[in-house]
């Protein structure tokens, strides 16, 4: 029996993602709260509590599709 093994060799936090897509941060979080793992999104953990939202490449692809959504309709993620 073969195990699959994640595939996922880098991600890029939500803070470089929204300047890569020249959006607010703010917007990206609120958009990307119903996103699951296999959408592409995970939560980086560092000592304590506090945890910073990354995003595979998937990922800021999904956001992409989610900010175009946003934008036809601002009140779809609200």
């Amino acid at each position: 029996m073969t195990t699959q093994r994640n595939k996922v060799y880098s991600v890029t936090v939500i803070a470089a993602v929204a300047k890569e897509l020249a959006v607010d941060e703010h917007l990206l979080h609120d958009i990307s709260i119903g996103m699951e793992p296999e959408d592409g999104v995970i939560m980086v953990y560092g000592l304590g509590e506090d945890s910073i939202t990354a995003f595979t490449d998937e990922g800021i692809e999904e956001l992409k599709n989610l900010l175009e959504a946003h934008r036809q309709d601002p009140d779809l993620f609200r």
